[in-house]
């Protein structure tokens, strides 16, 4: 398996295919590179070089103890990045790895970045605090850990099942393969990097990052998110960014690009071409 070690000694799966100019992919938690099979299939065929890693604690990556914050994610595809010799890259980043894009431009700079697009992404800050009444209250985070802890399979099975895809709404369609992927990604990662990921990407503040960036970034959420509500994430981030664009998707779910995946890679075509 093609692997990096990180700056602190973490060995980092990832996946490079093709050639052209280079697409990166975050993740969300707690899933893997496997949840962008549709994109890179995509992005693959339409001429262009495609990139994924697993995050520390997730998928194939290591399991380690320690480093499960935002700073270390984006140290992480800071060395994917500089170990593949990346230029003019696009990022691409769903959910916790749209976080993870925006600390590793604002932790590392642009130079080897073109542009940028984040979706059901979790900047500029998820908990709620004085600053941010708006945000969800950490009791609710605090209860997905302690669901977690008591029985892991059981809540990514309800996670998968219900609020991220939508599939908890009137008239849905459940997809018992689209959730059981999900399952599988999420129980491949530690219990420990899930776990203590829930911290990092609910208390997180990504606004000092957002102010720094100046290349274009392509801000998609649905407004029906239950994940990541729409209000407090969204229409902020794309205010705080220099060169932001917000695209808004009626109805749609966190899992936007799983469950309405010609949509998205559609408009992220465009964006990549324009």
């Amino acid at each position: 398996m093609p692997t990096v070690i990180s700056s602190d000694g973490t060995e980092i799966f990832y996946k490079d295919w093709g050639s052209g100019q280079p697409v990166v992919f975050s993740h969300g938690w707690p899933l893997s590179s496997d949840d962008w099979d549709n994109q890179m299939l995509f992005f693959l065929n339409n001429g262009y070089r495609v990139i994924a890693h697993d995050r520390r604690g997730h998928g194939r990556s290591a399991q380690v103890a320690d480093g499960h914050d935002m700073d270390h994610y984006a140290d992480d595809l800071a060395a994917v990045t500089a170990h593949l010799d990346l230029r003019d890259a696009i990022h691409v980043g769903h959910s916790t790895g749209g976080g993870e894009v925006i600390r590793y431009l604002g932790r590392h700079g642009e130079s080897r970045v073109a542009k940028a697009a984040i979706m059901s992404a979790i900047p500029p800050l998820m908990v709620q605090t004085d600053a941010n009444p708006g945000g969800t209250p950490k009791s609710v985070f605090d209860d997905y850990q302690a669901q977690l802890a008591k029985n892991r399979s059981q809540f990514y099975t309800d996670v998968a099942s219900g609020p991220f895809y939508g599939f908890n709404r009137p008239g849905a369609e459940p997809s018992d393969a689209l959730i059981q992927n999900w399952w599988r990604q999420g129980m491949m990662g530690a219990a420990l990097g899930g776990y203590t990921g829930i911290v990092a990407f609910s208390q997180t503040d990504f606004t000092d990052d957002l102010r720094k960036i100046t290349v274009p970034v392509l801000v998609m959420h649905g407004d029906d998110d239950q994940i990541v509500p729409y209000a407090d994430s969204a229409p902020l981030t794309a205010k705080l960014l220099k060169n932001g664009t917000l695209k808004t998707y009626p109805g749609f779910p966190h899992g936007m690009p799983t469950t309405h995946a010609d949509t998205i890679n559609a408009d992220l075509l465009e964006f990549f071409r324009s």
